[in-house]
């Protein structure tokens, strides 16, 4: 069976959206083109922004799915990703505690799609 390979989010602006991506996660694009913009996360797995078709792209959107990164190092690791995004200007929508999984946070992107911070399962 195949994997899925392709992440893609909506986005009003892809230029806006390439820079805060790439600065929040510290990746460059490896594929660009007006609307559409990708990033290689893993061989062969890309997440990708498009702004092709974004009427739902607003912030006020209820999100029903989220972007995860999942840190090593347990949760100082996770806190410590939190206090250099918050140098980053980010908007936060759960400041860091313990859930199931362990310790955790969520921001938004500019257009209000969900980021989570988590321990490496």
């Amino acid at each position: 069976m195949t994997a899925p390979n392709l992440f893609l989010f909506y986005v009003q602006d892809v230029e806006a959206s390439t820079a805060f991506y790439s600065d929040l996660f510290e990746i460059s694009p490896n594929f660009t083109s007006p609307r559409y913009v990708a990033f290689e996360v893993a061989p062969g797995v890309l997440f990708a922004l498009w702004s092709g078709n974004n009427d739902h792209a607003v912030p006020a959107t209820p999100r029903t799915s989220e972007i995860g990164l999942m840190e090593a190092g347990g949760s100082e690791a996770v806190d410590a990703v939190y206090t250099r995004w918050i140098g980053k200007g980010v908007t936060v929508v759960e400041e860091p505690h313990d859930d199931v999984f362990g310790r955790t946070f969520v921001i938004t992107d500019p257009d209000g799609n969900l980021i989570r911070v988590s321990p490496t399962d």
